[in-house]
């Protein structure tokens, strides 16, 4: 997966200013590519030991729908109001840039009782936690997150009472240079095997 990172596109003042847009869709434009990448998020624990996956609306679709598949695991989907029919569960959130709201299907959440949460991106947190709650208020289990990228700067994970795994993260830290000099350093890590806390802690940062 040497050309994972590359394939992420960096939108400057996206969906409004000051906000820094990933977009990951090139991946999937890349078949030899999103396939490895799927075969090594299927591999997760925290996929083997959920009963279900439950993706987010909408990137996280693509790639819940394909860890689904290889991993023959039931997935249900986290929406966005309108767009699911049938009794539903709904809860709010806030965004980077502004707010919105989720649903899950009463019935599909029923069925099953432990849950891996799949979304493209983790930023603030607040999508992914909002999914959570509305999980564990319904007394589901959530074993952990797989994300393709992780906004570390924008501190998600802290924010987060379960594992999470991404395969590629960007975060940004305050350095001393020549003991005279802050500077600030933007970083850009590509993971195979770790995740950022891992990292981060054997090069010995103690904050980012």
């Amino acid at each position: 997966m040497k050309k994972l990172i590359d394939l992420i596109e960096t939108y400057q003042d996206y969906p409004k200013k000051g906000i820094e847009f990933k977009d990951v869709l090139g991946i999937i434009q890349e078949p030899m590519i999103f396939k490895e990448l799927i075969l090594k998020m299927s591999s997760s624990q925290i996929i083997k030991n959920a009963e279900a996956i439950i993706s987010i609306d909408a990137r996280g679709f693509i790639f819940g729908s394909a860890i689904s598949m290889q991993a023959s695991k039931p997935m249900i989907v986290a929406r966005k109001p309108g767009k699911l029919p049938g009794e539903l569960y709904k809860k709010k959130y806030s965004l980077e840039y502004g707010e919105n709201s989720l649903t899950i299907q009463k019935k599909a959440l029923q069925r099953y009782n432990s849950y891996a949460i799949v979304d493209d991106l983790l930023a603030t947190g607040g999508t992914v936690n909002c999914v959570s709650k509305l999980l564990q208020s319904n007394n589901k289990e959530v074993l952990g997150l797989l994300v393709v990228v992780e906004l570390s700067k924008l501190g998600g994970r802290s924010k987060l009472d379960f594992p999470t795994e991404s395969s590629i993260c960007f975060w940004k830290i305050n350095c001393v240079l020549f003991g005279l000099q802050i500077i600030s350093i933007n970083y850009k890590l590509f993971r195979e095997r770790f995740n950022c806390l891992r990292w981060l802690k054997w090069l010995n940062f103690s904050s980012f």
